[in-house]
């Protein structure tokens, strides 16, 4: 109970104490953001490799039931909508649209290929061939 007259005292945080915890806050920022970014990066390059690895297959289905994979002109939506040109089209060979790749950007389809009997390929985050890290490009034939 307080007695009359005694002044009423609440207790806050102090300048000092604030700048302190706001400099604690900074510097455990500045350690775990660079961390963090770096495996986001990661993670899209592993995303775009197993893009490929399921267009691959998708391609593979394709070519079993046509005997050939789609060509250049026809290129990855035949995966999805039947050429007008295949009668032996069973599919749709994806259970969803094409999928862009992990930056926003449509994956490079073509055959014959330079490296196979098709080329599907992604150009890594900077869009750009080539490339080192996250900017260096994702492969079929890798």
């Amino acid at each position: 109970m307080l007695r009359r007259g005694a002044a009423r005292t609440s207790r806050g945080f102090t300048l000092l104490e604030l700048l302190v915890v706001l400099v604690v806050l900074g510097l455990l920022a500045g350690l775990v953001a660079p961390k963090y970014f770096s495996q986001l990066g990661k993670s899209e390059v592993k995303a775009a490799r197993a893009q490929v690895e399921g267009l691959a297959k998708a391609l593979d289905l394709y070519r079993l039931d046509t005997g050939h994979y789609p060509t250049t002109e026809q290129g990855l939506a035949s995966l999805v909508t039947r050429p007008g040109s295949e009668p032996k089209w069973a599919g749709p060979y994806l259970q969803k649209n094409i999928p862009a790749d992990p930056w926003g950007r449509n994956y490079i389809y073509a055959a014959p290929g330079e490296h196979g009997e098709y080329d599907l390929s992604s150009l890594g985050k900077d869009g750009q061939p080539g490339g080192d890290g996250e900017n260096a490009d994702v492969n079929s034939w890798q």
